[in-house]
């Protein structure tokens, strides 16, 4: 099997990026994780990356031509695919044509509903009955791209939004690699 080489995209705690590389040691795993980028010099996720040697970028999106980095350092370490793993930018429409169909995200919520942020406050605020997780495609709309995998728990009374966080990156867990390996699974 040749795994396709991956660079993850982080902002903070990197959660994701830690299973994703467990996941990626599997031998019959389909990706490889090559690349770690990071619009957050602090986040915790860089430590991941350098505990398993994997190369890592922090860009500050702040910088003008800031995409054009991210470009150079995909270039670079030749990736041929991307994850979002709790990258808070929004991708700009030059990488997404650059990238087409070979950018996915994971979002804490079953989309079409609540995209954006403050995802939890407003599944409270509207009394859902079931929440989850979405990986989906990226395209130039927000949470907008064509879903791969949803996975749902039901939500109970007394959640807080900190006891739908824990109960989604769980699921998010699942979710991830499940959508990697369909994804693949025929190409």
């Amino acid at each position: 099997m040749v795994k396709r080489k991956t660079c993850i995209f982080i902002s903070g705690q990197g959660s994701n990026l830690k299973n994703l590389i467990f996941r990626s040691r599997d031998k019959n795993f389909p990706i490889t994780i090559s690349l770690v980028i990071s619009n957050n010099k602090n986040a915790f996720g860089i430590k991941h990356a350098k505990k398993y040697s994997i190369p890592y970028s922090y860009i500050n999106s702040n910088y003008k031509n800031y995409e054009n980095k991210i470009l150079l350092n995909l270039k670079k370490y030749k990736i041929s695919f991307i994850c979002l793993a709790g990258y808070m930018k929004i991708v700009s429409n030059f990488l997404i044509q650059k990238y087409r169909g070979k950018i996915i995200n994971i979002h804490p919520s079953l989309l079409p509903k609540y995209k954006g942020l403050n995802t939890f406050a407003r599944i409270l605020k509207n009394k859902e009955k079931k929440t989850g997780c979405t990986v989906h495609y990226v395209n130039e709309k927000l949470d907008s791209g064509n879903t791969i995998i949803q996975k749902k728990f039901f939500v109970l009374n007394g959640d807080d939004e900190k006891i739908l966080k824990s109960k989604t990156q769980k699921l998010e867990y699942k979710a991830f690699p499940e959508a990697i390996i369909k994804i693949f699974r025929n190409t």
